[in-house]
């Protein structure tokens, strides 16, 4: 056992609060996503719109808030009135991100429909690879106008007579990268993105916009492209976007377990641009972050598992979480909030089949590991979240640096107290001691824990090797104690004196 760990809080050292947005998600047209996914009209499972009734059950238990849609790089090739109108009148086109065939029998108005069956928030991305400023308009006019113009009336026609209030659009997806459709360099990149962001605000002047900021830290252009399409567009964008994937292919669980202060990292140094761009224009006005794509994915990558071969739904980019993977989701998440004042929204990409949450199998269902992990945090997460200061044992990481063994984040709410700790220590326990210097901590509300063999997966035969059960592991004195396990995840509510 190490030495004890002490995580130090105050009321008054507060980051900000934290927006409820970043616990959002992400389905493309890609694999089994939508397909054999979400919408299943053949299912045992499917309700009168062909939704999987066993599907939107266990994704409300994530209690997701905003959701992004059609893609990804799907996006850049998609044009969204094929998937409008009388399904046997819609195109089937092949898809050129994936290599698969796109028969458009779900399209705009089968994902409000899941929105609105799931209280989440639409969040739509545009077309500016293959698309036009023009035709991203269009898409603005025919979810948000009222009926009496040309698309308005297409809606209108399509069933839904009221305006579907879509409040977010993405300017495109990834277009910094040379393997995204209609790639171009970042200042034709904010040409074309301003003049859509220009005509989709004239038609409808409530939404909000998401530039393309840099789809990986790794980029050769990162963070100049960044500063660059800020400071292009200006006014126009509202959030930038930040992308990670992360993995373990080296199999070195310290080193994967170290990761988090470079996600830490690259929230900063994308921040530090828009407060830059903010300074220069001399605006009190800036643009936030939205971290629209992130996951653990490195398993189910390249070669077969990223070509459809021209099939409809291919099983594509199924990734199989094990515990080391939910520790780093939560990690993800843990630093969303420890930047609240500059994250603001954020989407695990994705969320059915494709490097998922939730796998079906047929009719079956399973939650993966990561499930459980970001469930923990997302139903803790109203509040203002708190600096802290850990004091405690750290370790040497080979790409990361000098690393504390605890990783963490809190949230304050009135008289309530959300703490989340990972323990990283591969073998060893870790006494923590959670000190309020301003409030006693009276006692715990509610207290879970993750904690299984670093490499334990959940399957079909077996699917709660990996999942949440209660830790009555602490006691309240004024400070709170516990002892944690190894490589481990507590999410706990304490209630404050």
């Amino acid at each position: 056992m190490t030495n004890p760990t002490v995580l130090h809080l105050h009321s008054r050292h507060t980051v900000g609060a934290v927006s409820p947005l970043i616990f959002g998600g992400f389905l493309e047209h890609l694999g089994r996503s939508i397909y054999e996914g979400v919408y299943d009209p053949g299912s045992v499972h499917a309700d009168a719109d062909g939704m999987r009734t066993d599907v939107i059950e266990a994704l409300r238990e994530l209690g997701l808030t905003v959701v992004r849609y059609p893609g990804g790089n799907f996006a850049s090739g998609y044009h969204w009135q094929d998937g409008v109108g009388p399904k046997e009148a819609r195109p089937r086109t092949r898809e050129l991100a994936w290599q698969s065939i796109e028969p458009n029998t779900f399209g705009t108005d089968e994902f409000i429909k899941l929105c609105r069956k799931l209280d989440w928030q639409p969040m739509l991305a545009v077309n500016l690879g293959t698309g036009t400023p023009e035709e991203a308009r269009d898409w603005v006019e025919y979810c948000n106008c009222e009926a009496g113009t040309r698309h308005a009336d297409m809606r209108a026609a399509n069933g839904a007579a009221e305006p579907y209030g879509v409040p977010t659009w993405c300017l495109g997806n990834e277009m910094d990268g040379p393997w995204q459709l209609g790639h171009v360099p970042a200042e034709q990149y904010a040409i074309r993105a301003s003049q859509a962001a220009k005509m989709m605000k004239d038609c409808d002047r409530s939404i909000e916009t998401v530039a393309c900021g840099s789809s990986a830290p790794t980029m050769p252009t990162f963070p100049e492209w960044d500063r660059t399409v800020l400071e292009s567009l200006g006014g126009l964008a509202d959030y930038v976007s930040l992308h990670r994937y992360v993995g373990n292919p080296d199999d070195n669980p310290a080193e994967y377990l170290a990761l988090s202060s470079s996600i830490d990292a690259q929230i900063e140094a994308v921040d530090a641009c828009a407060r830059y761009v903010q300074a220069k224009r001399r605006s009190p006005g800036r643009a936030y972050l939205c971290f629209d794509e992130w996951n653990v994915w490195y398993r189910a990558r390249g070669g077969a598992h990223s070509d459809g071969r021209g099939k409809v739904a291919p099983a594509l980019l199924e990734e199989r979480y094990n515990l080391e993977d939910a520790l780093v989701v939560a990690m993800f998440l843990m630093s969303f909030i420890r930047h609240a004042d500059s994250v603001r929204i954020a989407n695990l990409a994705q969320l059915v089949n494709v490097i998922g949450p939730v796998l079906t199998q047929g009719d079956e269902l399973l939650r993966q590991s990561i499930f459980h992990a970001f469930r923990m945090v997302s139903s803790r997460r109203t509040g203002v979240s708190l600096r802290g200061a850990v004091e405690g044992p750290t370790y040497e990481s080979e790409r990361y640096g000098n690393v504390p063994f605890l990783d963490h984040a809190a949230i304050i709410d009135g008289s309530k107290l959300h703490v989340f700790a990972i323990n990283r220590q591969l073998d060893d326990h870790m006494p923590l001691t959670v000190a309020f210097a301003d409030h006693a901590i009276a006692r715990v509300l509610s207290s879970e824990i993750l904690h299984a063999d670093l490499k334990a997966e959940n399957t079909f035969e077996h699917p709660d090797e990996v999942r949440a059960i209660p830790f009555d592991g602490w006691s309240a004195d004024g400070n709170a104690n516990a002892t944690m396990p190894p490589h481990s995840l507590v999410a706990t509510t304490f209630e404050l004196a």
